[in-house]
């Protein structure tokens, strides 16, 4: 046996030899050691793949076959396919492996925030404060526990969506072992049965029939040189050349955005000015192919080739026919491979939040280092020891430091992935939440996002009728009966339809009986559906369930012929044999593009069923009525359907090998048997938008998150999608003020002739980009970056992947995205649902008002302490509260009135708010200047009575008691006001019942408190005394001034214009806008 080799750069890998010895097909066991082994393999790169894609369509089935050591009819032996899988590694998707349990909680600790909180902890120590080093290093505990937790079961969340690449592939192998399940694919024959005969569209003399047994196995097993059968609704397993097809349509929108099925076939590709290669007897390398045509060319058809696809790659949909094809590249060459291997050399940004964090820590860090200082000076002027000016200042800017923030923020972080969980939204990081409510442009999919990627049928036209008319699934549409003319489009429709039920459909007819039922009554964006084919098929038979008529295909007569649908001849037609053969004629029924169909008729049917003349002007009619439904973004189809002479059966038989090319015998054949029809109509199809998408675009867009549609569709349909949703879709204009040319549609051609700056300059006016692909995704990132936008891109095609990387916040399609595209993501939607997007983003801003709020609380609680103690140790005064009575207020500060904080309810009005801009700090000038008010408040006040109760020159229990309780209580009118920034207590905008755990908190702080001062053990360890009610009650008086003020501060800016809910001027200001 020759030894073959596979080339990746200079080396060169043996991929079997004489010296192998031959072994059964591999196990389970097999695999797993074959992965450790393949470690060693070779992967390509996106160019490498391009270029043997290339080599592969151009090489007939037969040369693929000779090229790869493999049969076109039994493929390869088990022996040869075990050691080739020794050499190739299974056919998995490569992916990094994990990082150990322990190295993923150590990494917890890089952020700047948590060392500070370590270095203080530290530092308490080397002074002999051990109680805060004790708080603090519980505190940065909790901290890395909550994040490592919830990181770790986000992560195994997405583990279980993975499910894209199929489990099972059909394989035909000499002496085929059975299914390792025992079972066999219903569409094809088991062990020892004949396979289906197939036809490549070039059949030749010396070609024989596939003759060979077929069985089902691991996808995992399948290596280069395998033969590999497919049929409607399997997903490719791996990297196929097509070596013989029947009516095969594959959906490679997951690579390609582009929604439509591409027809492929057998056929080699050939290319203008170029020799085919001679390849002699040199090896062939095996990386997977990726696409070199633009996508806004037919699939095969770039610049300078001719010829069909020919190419079926991993993780594609078989949406019609059957096939099959010779495996040539597996794994980590095939196209999920090589983008897996460029998202990796793409770097995630840090979010918004964690930026602001590390500006937070500098900040506090600086701050620590003045408050030493400051000390320091002044005990170095009161003549205090070196050791006792060190403590104190140590205490001090440990008491600076809020510990309880990472706390805060974590847990608040966590409840938001709980909450948006629950919104079908997984965040595989906690900080990317909080990005979410920064992001100031959402760049969508239109199908399957924006829309429910599911054909239908909206619109349908015939002679007789004023204009086009709904036939969507309303309720009044589908309880009266179809005009005749409106039967006949549906019948041909029916007829001229190679859409089948589901295979759990044709199991069970229970479960056909209640679809079918549950397709009547529900609005047009249902994707309900018991039928899988091409989705123009699909729509037709909808619109018979809808209307309640009957699959009449297997009770009408035989299929005589049929005519495939190609994007030269752009109809499908088939004929129908007359009962009992009794004249010379069939029934022709046909679909297509409305030129090609009216050039078939010669009548056309009435709204009551009569067959008149189709002259001119009713020609020019329909015609017209096509265009109005263009227009609005439909993709519309003509159908007609007449007798046909028998005699041209063997000719329309014809049709089916080699009909495409305009010139050749079948197509003239094909053209001659399709006259006389009768028009009966036309249908507009579109892919309809999801419910609740338009109000959930028109709530962004009144928060000022701009929406940006891309889509692989026509101009047309994306801006009447756009349209439809109600997005901000920009009037054309010759030149803009900066001599930049509006446009309210850009294609992707357009977007490769622009530079970065100048697409930024025209996403100043532009929302949406057709005729993209995945490529035109990033630049579009980048340019909005460029312009210093936060940007969240959805995507679920592999292609994807690079820009769910780069982007701020990577959105991937969880029910039908690429596990590639997953594993590149921030946040995976579990409903595919761009409603999801708006309550993630309505949480993200939640989030940072509730850390903010609870930063106001505890940084003005922080330096109100502050204050106080370097007063009176300015002033030479003792301090007016001891070491347990500071430790009962840090547990305050920091524990549950203050974590409470970050679970208030998400805001009604949140959405009116802007998103805060990139740099924005979390310390904003309101923000600062709100602290610091309330921190002289409480100071003041607190100062106040610790002067007032030592008038007698002594400090007794009683003084520091009163000092100590007012501060307790200035602490919880505090955290009352600081529930929000902007509402207010009072008018009832923020409810006193709205947040139970606040309430609750504040509860049982404040029975802490009366126990600490009533209960004799604990006056004993806080040395404190009973107050009567005249001192409590004075202190609430005194102390619910904070209240007070902020409620005035609110009403100034926010209330004075009878701004409520958001109105006024309350829409544009807060704390996420830096001043």
């Amino acid at each position: 046996m020759d030894r073959f080799m596979r080339k990746d750069g200079d080396d060169a890998l043996p991929l079997y030899s004489k010296s192998q010895e031959l072994g059964p097909l591999a196990s389970p066991r097999d695999i797993e050691m074959s992965r450790s082994s393949s470690t060693t393999s070779h992967r390509t790169t996106s160019a490498q793949s391009r270029s043997v894609a290339d080599e592969y369509s151009l090489l007939t089935p037969a040369e693929v076959a000779m090229r790869l050591k493999t049969s076109l009819t039994h493929g390869l032996t088990p022996g040869e396919a075990l050691l080739r899988l020794r050499d190739y590694g299974p056919n998995e998707i490569p992916h990094d492996e994990p990082e150990p349990i322990w190295l993923r909680f150590l990494k917890q600790f890089q952020e700047p925030l948590i060392v500070l909180l370590l270095v203080s902890a530290g530092a308490s120590i080397v002074v002999g404060n051990m109680d805060d080093a004790v708080s603090i290093t519980v505190a940065v505990t909790i901290v890395v526990s909550v994040g490592f937790i919830q990181e770790y079961r986000s992560e195994k969340s997405i583990e279980a969506l993975n499910h894209l690449v199929p489990n099972h592939a059909h394989l035909v192998r000499k002496q085929a072992p059975k299914s390792p399940s025992g079972s066999r694919s219903p569409n094809w024959p088991g062990a020892g049965d004949k396979a289906p005969e197939l036809t490549d569209g070039s059949v030749t003399p010396e070609e024989e029939v596939l003759e060979a047994t077929s069985s089902k196995v691991m996808a995992a097993q399948l290596v280069p040189g395998d033969l590999v059968l497919f049929t409607t609704g399997d997903r490719i397993p791996a990297d196929i050349r097509v070596t013989k097809a029947a009516d095969l349509t594959i959906d490679a929108s997951n690579l390609t955005g582009e929604n439509e099925p591409v027809r492929v076939t057998a056929e080699a590709r050939r290319r203008h000015g170029l020799a085919l290669p001679n390849y002699g007897n040199t090896t062939l390398q095996l990386p997977s192919p990726s696409f070199a045509a633009p996508l806004h060319r037919p699939a095969g058809d770039a610049k300078g080739e001719d010829g069909p696809q020919n190419i079926a790659y991993m993780g594609t949909l078989v949406r019609s026919g059957h096939g099959q094809g010779i495996v040539f590249a597996t794994g980590g060459n095939t196209h999920f491979g090589t983008i897996a291997t460029s998202v990796s050399g793409t770097e995630s940004p840090r979010s918004p939040l964690q930026v602001s964090m590390d500006e937070l820590g500098t900040q506090l860090s600086k701050m620590s280092f003045v408050i030493i200082g400051l000390i320091s000076i002044i005990g170095w002027f009161q003549g205090k020891k070196l050791l006792e000016i060190f403590t104190i200042s140590i205490s001090l800017a440990v008491a600076a430091i809020p510990e309880g923030l990472p706390i805060i923020v974590t847990v608040t972080l966590a409840l938001g992935v709980h909450r948006m969980a629950r919104h079908n939204a997984i965040v595989r990081k906690m900080p990317k939440v909080e990005t979410l409510g920064s992001v100031n442009v959402v760049c969508t999919d239109k199908t399957g996002t924006l829309t429910t990627n599911h054909m239908t049928t909206a619109k349908m036209w015939f002679f007789g009728a004023d204009d086009a008319f709904d036939v969507d699934s309303d309720d009044e549409a589908t309880e009266s009966k179809p005009d005749p003319a409106a039967l006949r489009i549906m019948r041909i429709g029916n007829i001229a339809n190679n859409a089948r039920l589901a295979r759990k459909y044709t199991e069970n007819g229970a479960a056909a009986r209640a679809v079918l039922s549950s397709t009547q009554g529900r609005g047009q964006a249902s994707t309900y559906t018991r039928w899988v084919g091409q989705p123009t098929d699909v729509a037709m038979l909808d619109l018979l369930d809808r209307f309640k008529e009957h699959d009449i295909r297997d009770s009408i007569g035989p299929r005589v012929s049929e005519t495939p649908f190609s994007s030269e001849r752009k109809w499908m037609g088939v004929t129908i044999g007359t009962e009992g053969g009794k004249n010379d004629k069939d029934f022709a029924y046909i679909k297509g593009a409305i030129d090609k169909v009216l050039e078939a008729c010669d009548t056309y049917v009435t709204k009551d069923g009569r067959e008149i003349v189709l002259d001119a002007s009713r020609r020019q009619e329909a015609l017209d009525a096509a265009e109005g439904m263009a227009s609005q973004g439909l993709r519309v189809l003509a159908f007609a359907s007449g007798p046909v002479t028998r005699s041209a059966r063997n000719r329309s038989a014809m049709a089916g090998a080699r009909s495409d090319s305009p010139d050749s015998p079948a197509h003239h054949g094909v053209e001659e048997q399709y006259r006389g029809l009768t028009f009966a109509g036309l249908v507009g199809m579109s892919d309809p938008p999801r419910p609740g998408v338009g109000r959930s675009i028109r709530k962004l867009m009144r928060g000022r998150v701009k929406v940006i549609m891309i889509t692989g569709d026509a101009e047309t349909t994306a801006a009447a999608i756009g349209n439809q949703l109600g997005m901000a879709v920009a009037i054309p204009t010759e030149h803009s003020a900066n001599q930049i040319t509006v446009k309210p549609v850009l294609r992707g051609d357009e977007i490769d002739a622009m530079s970065d700056e100048d697409l930024a300059r025209a996403m100043d006016h532009t929302t949406i980009f057709a005729r993209t692909n995945p490529d035109h995704k990033m630049k579009i990132i980048k340019a909005l970056q460029l312009r210093g936008d936060i940007v969240a891109m959805t995507g679920d095609g592999v292609n994807d992947a690079p820009a769910l990387k780069k982007a701020d916040i990577g959105i991937a399609m969880g029910m039908h995205g690429t596990d590639v595209a997953k594993e590149a993501a921030d946040m995976i939607l579990t409903d595919d649902d761009f409603s999801t997007i708006l309550h993630a983003i309505e949480e993200g801003k939640a989030i940072f008002n509730n850390i903010q709020n609870f930063l106001t609380f505890q940084l003005s609680t922080s330096a109100a302490g502050l204050s106080l103690v370097l007063i009176c140790t300015a002033l030479g005064l003792k301090s007016p509260l001891n070491a347990m009575q500071i430790l009962w207020i840090n547990i305050i500060m920091d524990g549950p009135p203050a974590q409470s904080l970050g679970v208030e309810a998400v805001d009604k009005d949140v959405m009116n708010r802007p998103p805060r801009r990139r740099n924005d700090a979390v310390l904003t000038r309101p923000l600062v200047t709100r602290v610091l008010t309330q921190a002289a408040i409480i100071m003041a006040g607190t100062m106040l009575v610790y002067t007032r109760e030592m008038e007698d020159g002594q400090v007794t229990r009683r003084d520091t008691t009163m000092t100590f309780t007012c501060f307790v209580l200035f602490d919880m009118f505090n955290a009352l006001t600081c529930r929000s920034e902007s509402k207010s207590v009072l008018r009832g905008e923020v409810g006193l019942f709205g947040n139970a755990l606040f309430n609750w908190a504040v509860s049982l702080s404040l029975m802490g408190q009366l126990m600490v001062v009533y209960l004799p053990w604990l006056q004993e360890v806080f040395q404190t005394e009973a107050l009567g009610w005249r001192d409590l009650a004075g202190l609430v008086m005194l102390c619910s001034s904070v209240f007070w003020v902020d409620e005035g501060r609110k009403w100034w800016r926010y209330g004075r214009n009878g701004a409520s809910g958001g109105g006024g001027r309350r829409l544009w200001r807060g704390y996420s806008q830096a001043v």
